[in-house]
């Protein structure tokens, strides 16, 4: 990718998958954070939302959110260098902060072993998990219909995570360790987060943050587009 050096990139990630602890560090949890980020694609713009809750009754307790220039491209398995930034500076926002976070992306389940969530965990040294819509690598057996059911996800002949059904008869969500928290943690945690939706709560909340907040940017940026008067001339009137 023109103008990116890839390869030192690459480097940056292998050193970085050297801290990663796939291991619970982590006393009683009383919170659980979820991050995620929307796009304002013309206006080059990025929406990051995170969001705290309760974990016994997913109340939410504290949401915040980070605007700013989207500085890196989408290269696949480079995301955590277009969205860690905005990640970081939400988190920095926070007054109550979690005692675990769920990330869409990766977390060990990626080619270099460091997906957006292990990287954001290494930079926090906080314990993450990532919860991704879609298979980033590994191989897997079928997953059984019920809510639930969890097939290991093998890359290379390593367990990186597991593919778990969260809700009977819906597509199921692949779920790695990205952070300070073992394989076996990662499935319990994910599922007891996840009591109604594909989605596990804090990221669903923050998703609908972020999507609502990108939502009013626009509806503003029309609004003041409609409200520009025009430089158009009309017969009879001075150009």
């Amino acid at each position: 990718m023109a103008g990116w050096d890839l390869e030192t990139l690459r480097q940056v990630q292998e050193k970085l998958r050297s801290r990663v602890r796939i291991e619970s560090d982590f006393g009683p949890l009383h919170t659980v954070g979820g991050v995620d980020a929307s796009y304002l694609r013309r206006q080059k713009k990025i929406v990051v939302a995170m969001v705290v809750l309760e974990i016994e009754t997913l109340r939410p307790i504290e949401r915040v959110i980070w605007e700013g220039p989207v500085t890196f491209p989408y290269i696949p398995t480079f995301l955590s260098f277009r969205e860690l930034p905005g990640m970081l500076a939400a988190y920095d926002q926070l007054v109550h902060k979690p005692d675990l976070l769920l990330v869409d992306g990766q977390g060990i389940a990626h080619p270099r072993g460091l997906g957006i969530a292990a990287h954001l965990g290494v930079e926090l040294d906080l314990p993450t998990i990532g919860c991704a819509k879609s298979r980033l690598v590994g191989e897997y057996e079928p997953v059984c219909p019920d809510r639930g059911c969890a097939s290991p996800l093998v890359h290379q002949g390593r367990q990186v995570g597991w593919v778990v059904r969260t809700r009977a008869c819906v597509r199921p969500i692949f779920v790695s360790p990205g952070h300070r928290v073992s394989l076996e943690d990662a499935l319990k945690i994910v599922l007891k987060v996840s009591p109604r939706y594909r989605i596990p709560e804090p990221i669903r909340h923050a998703d609908h943050l972020s999507r609502q907040r990108v939502k009013e940017l626009q509806q503003a940026l029309q609004l003041s587009i409609a409200r520009t008067p025009s430089s158009q001339s009309f017969p009879g009137e001075e150009p």
